[in-house]
């Protein structure tokens, strides 16, 4: 028998020779070998379980998870041949749309996550002032964007590829969101909007998008400039509405006119499905809608993408009425409970300074540590990794707060309160460790402590 028939019986071929990785391969392999190729290599990566880095879902029922495979081979942008795909994204917007308290007939559209969402949403606003600036006669030159360093990348992204100044309010120490007394100073006839987040990436907060209405319906009184709100509820758009109803940051506040949110964050749907909804029909600009008939009937389009997968839209509605109102405000209640417990457990251990808990915040935890020590919040971090595989992460804060570095633990769905203990005592023992053995990133360290580690 040849080696080649001794891997076939007993193992893989690739167990002694290297995987296929510069060159196209020249001859295929069985399809048993091709996914032991690509077992071997995901070995290699982090338990999706213990990742409290990432916002993104990492985990659906077994039903959610056969309806997405039974569906992978439907091309959602095909609604001439797969109109019931077309017709739940349409119910899906218009759910969002409930519950985001829209007054009336609205618009929106599933997209390939938040940074889409938010580019169609960024272009709208640009688009709406433009047609705003032309009908008054007046020049559509040099448009800016106001947003706070507490915004996802994707925000700056926006604006360099589509032409925009960004208008970007700094952050400082002990503050961490922006209110209207940011925003004011930046305002002016050019301005296409401001962006209010609602559930940062840093500490898990809103900035305060009443006081924003507040100032911008004030403006649009005394200064007879209509600057709209677009509201980034990438995580919080799924949270807020749960649990904190009363809260408002919606479509019950009037400037408030389009907001995006991630369905694979706490929407609970595996990447990647976003959404864009906005206020009003009147909010979409129709410059973005294209009209096409070569897949069997004349359709509307206004996203970036075309080709792309229906299963998730279809795990988001099954997400919709397979938990309801009732079944997420359990869902994130349950994780808030436990966010609350670890922050007591970290406060509590006499280390940590928790951030923000006495505020609406996501389900999540944001942390650093407290008094001197010879090791920061990065090597935290990396003793937990390696000590017992959670993944937290640990960052500086966007300028002006970049002196300040903290850690980030996401409470997911599927974490328990014995595992939330179980964390709570992982973090204190790689603590212990540090103690006895110092820092490893002591470069890193020096740069946050002089502001250049950002």
């Amino acid at each position: 028998m040849t080696e080649r028939d001794d891997a076939a019986l007993f193992g893989n071929r690739f167990l002694t020779t290297p995987a296929p990785s510069e060159r196209f391969p020249e001859e295929g392999m069985g399809a048993t070998d091709a996914m032991r190729l690509l077992d071997v290599d995901l070995a290699m990566e982090g338990d999706p379980q213990r990742n409290l880095a990432t916002f993104v879902t990492t985990w659906m029922e077994p039903e959610a998870q056969r309806i997405i495979a039974e569906n992978l081979h439907r091309n959602f942008i095909d609604h001439a041949e797969y109109p019931i795909s077309a017709e739940i994204e349409r119910r899906c917007v218009r759910m969002l749309a409930d519950l985001f308290n829209a007054p009336g007939r609205t618009t929106g559209c599933r997209t390939q996550g938040s940074s889409e969402a938010i580019m169609l949403g960024g272009l709208s606003l640009k688009w709406k002032w433009r047609e705003r600036r032309k009908a008054a006669g007046l020049s559509t030159d040099r448009p800016n964007l106001v947003f706070g360093g507490d915004v996802h990348v994707v925000w700056e992204k926006f604006c360099r590829y589509f032409d925009v100044e960004p208008r970007i309010v700094p952050l400082a120490e002990g503050k961490y969101t922006i209110g209207p007394e940011d925003v004011a100073p930046r305002l002016d006839e050019r301005t296409i909007g401001v962006v209010a987040v609602l559930g940062t990436t840093f500490t898990g907060h809103k900035d305060d998008v009443v006081g924003i209405d507040e100032l911008l319906r004030d403006v649009r009184e005394k200064r007879d400039l209509d600057i709209p709100i677009h509201v980034d509820g990438a995580s919080g758009a799924f949270v807020w509405p749960f649990l904190y109803p009363d809260s408002k940051w919606d479509f019950r506040l009037e400037q408030v006119r389009s907001i995006n949110v991630s369905g694979h964050k706490y929407g609970l749907v595996y990447p990647g499905i976003g959404w864009l909804v906005f206020r009003e029909e009147s909010d979409l600009s129709m410059d973005l809608v294209f009209y096409e008939n070569y897949l069997g009937k004349t359709d509307a389009t206004f996203t970036l993408n075309f080709s792309t997968g229906a299963s998730m839209v279809l795990a988001q509605y099954y997400n919709f009425v397979r938990l309801g109102r009732q079944g997420y405000t359990y869902v994130m209640r349950m994780m808030q409970e436990n966010a609350r417990v670890l922050a007591g457990n970290l406060r509590d251990g006499g280390r940590f300074e928790v951030i923000g808990d006495d505020a609406e915040q996501l389900p999540l935890v944001a942390f650093r540590l407290t008094g001197e020590q010879d090791y920061d919040e990065s090597d935290v971090a990396w003793q937990l990794s390696a000590e017992r595989g959670w993944m937290v992460p640990a960052y500086t804060l966007p300028p002006d707060a970049q002196a300040v570095k903290i850690m980030r633990a996401l409470v997911k769905e599927t974490l328990s309160r014995e595992q939330i203990d179980r964390l709570s005592e992982d973090i204190a023992d790689a603590c212990r460790t540090l103690d006895a053995k110092g820092a490893t990133h002591a470069v890193e360290r020096a740069q946050v402590k002089h502001g250049t580690g950002y």
